[in-house]
């Protein structure tokens, strides 16, 4: 019996792979040869998927159907075989046999290879094991594969061999699709949920003249007719509030966004998010949103709104809990800051708990210090996060009890922050001296500092009405919601450093 296992490009030598790779290109010319170029096939007329043959075998057992896919293993033996075809939905078993087909179109099929693209044209039957097959009546090469597939991926170079070439991944391991199926459910069910409820949404510039926002690190770039430095955006938040400015009441927008920073696992150079903004409305209907909005995604996407991730149960069915910032650092820590009034305090505390100190550091941004360091990693089960210190919240509305606090929340669940909203600063005063307090903390180092946006400023002053804004790490909440330990594993095509073949072909060597 003849079997063309998938296993072979692991154990070849460089050499012989080459040999085996000249073959399927010598394959390929004899075909041409013959007149029957595979790449001048421009369409095939398929009738079914190989998951609705199987679900609906008695209703078409016996009737014709045309499948297509890529052959994932064959085995011939004599005047006859079996080959696996695999089509977006799943796969499917053909019988092949000389005396339907052909002499000559048998040879041919004997021919073809794992990896190959062909379309099917049979009967719909049971083999005698019960699996539904198609009966072949005439077999299509449609692609010809060039290049050889291997069965599995396992370790860590395999890992990253799996994210440089998705493509590979998809066929090789067809489980991973489940992962965006799910992605693209969920997202449907977040667009749906803010249709519903009003929501319009817009698209807003992706290249900035000024990176504003948020506190990050910018992709920087130069348009050369303008001769002026560019930006990728790192947030859409000022251009949405524009919006409302303008008259719109409820706008969202879904899309990349970029930051020049770190990566790891929870981290992409580009990711998506999405920002929302409601007029007449504040912080507390921010929440309200995000725990009924992350919920219904998962609801839709998984059929529960309890997950499994890495083996902890997160339940993500209203209401969320709540604590302020300076409780979480007063319950997980010990200290109260409700009792720590100048920033002279706040760095002597901080210097006797170990956390660092940096230049120009006050109360608030010591807080924030405390909150990283002895809260974040206590948060599992969903937690907003609430009254944020004016030192890291540029762009948010003083609380009105304690102005040193803002009417802020990010929302958390697995230790990981999923969103960020609050109650919009629209006092252009306020605004501006937030402005001038990040470019004293850019004078100072830091290069996640805003700029300043005269722009912006000169909307709050023709009238921002109050205003909830909020925004969601779609990444990480899919990461969640299909039990993804990185978020490479729900990006299609990850950030990825580039090899050359040289280091390619040494990576497969050792």
């Amino acid at each position: 019996m003849e079997n063309n296992n998938t296993e072979v490009k692991a154990e070849l030598s460089t050499e012989e792979l080459s040999e085996v790779l000249q073959v399927r290109r010598d394959k390929l010319a004899n075909l041409q040869a013959m007149g029957r170029d595979p790449f001048k096939e421009s369409r095939y007329d398929r009738t079914h998927y190989s998951t609705e043959i199987k679900e609906n075998f008695d209703e078409l057992e016996g009737q014709t159907a045309k499948i297509a896919g890529r052959i994932m293993s064959k085995r011939l033996q004599g005047k006859a075989g079996f080959i696996d075809i695999q089509d977006q939905n799943g796969r499917i078993q053909s019988y092949v046999r000389k005396d339907r087909i052909g002499d000559e179109e048998y040879d041919i099929f004997k021919t073809y290879d794992i990896g190959d693209i062909i379309g099917v044209e049979g009967e719909i039957f049971k083999t005698k094991k019960g699996e539904v097959s198609i009966k072949a009546n005439k077999v299509t090469l449609l692609t010809k594969s060039l290049q050889i597939l291997p069965e599995k991926y396992h370790g860590l170079k395999d890992q990253e061999l799996r994210y440089r070439q998705r493509y590979v991944d998809l066929i090789v391991n067809p489980e991973v699709k489940n992962a965006f199926i799910t992605r693209t459910k969920a997202l449907k069910a977040l667009r749906a949920y803010l249709d519903e409820r009003g929501f319009l949404e817009v698209e807003t510039p992706i290249l900035n003249t000024i990176a504003g926002g948020a506190n990050a690190r910018p992709f920087i770039t130069h348009h050369n007719t303008l001769h002026i430095p560019m930006y990728l955006r790192i947030a859409n938040e000022l251009y949405l509030k524009r919006l409302i400015v303008g008259g719109f009441d409820k706008v969202y927008e879904m899309g990349r966004m970029f930051r020049n920073e770190g990566m790891d696992m929870k981290h992409n150079p580009e990711y998506t998010a999405i920002e929302l903004y409601q007029a007449y409305a504040d912080y507390t209907d921010m929440m309200e949103i995000t725990e009924n909005l992350i919920a219904h995604m998962a609801e839709v996407a998984t059929g529960s709104t309890k997950i499994n991730f890495q083996g902890t149960e997160i339940d993500f069915k209203p209401p969320w809990k709540r604590m302020t910032m300076i409780e979480c650092v007063k319950e997980y820590s010990g200290v109260d800051f409700n009792e720590i009034n100048t920033d002279e305090e706040a760095i002597a505390i901080a210097k006797e708990k170990g956390i660092e100190i940096t230049p120009g550091m006050r109360r608030g941004e010591v807080i924030s210090a405390f909150f990283e360091e002895f809260g974040e990693d206590n948060l599992v089960q969903p937690t907003f996060i609430t009254h944020h210190p004016v030192e890291i919240s540029p762009l948010s509305k003083r609380n009105v009890e304690d102005p040193r606090l803002t009417d802020r929340f990010e929302a958390f669940a697995n230790r990981w922050e999923l969103a960020n909203a609050f109650s919009e600063l629209n006092d252009p005063i306020d605004q501006k001296g937030r402005f001038l307090d990040q470019l004293r903390k850019k004078e100072l180092g830091d290069d996640e500092a805003c700029d300043m946006d005269e722009d912006f400023l000169n909307a709050l002053e023709v009238g921002l009405p109050p205003t909830g804004g909020l925004g969601i790490g779609i990444d990480r909440v899919m990461m969640l919601l299909t039990n993804s330990a990185t978020i490479r594993d729900v990006l299609l095509f990850p950030t990825m450093k580039p090899i050359d073949k040289k280091e390619a072909v040494e990576s497969e060597e050792e």
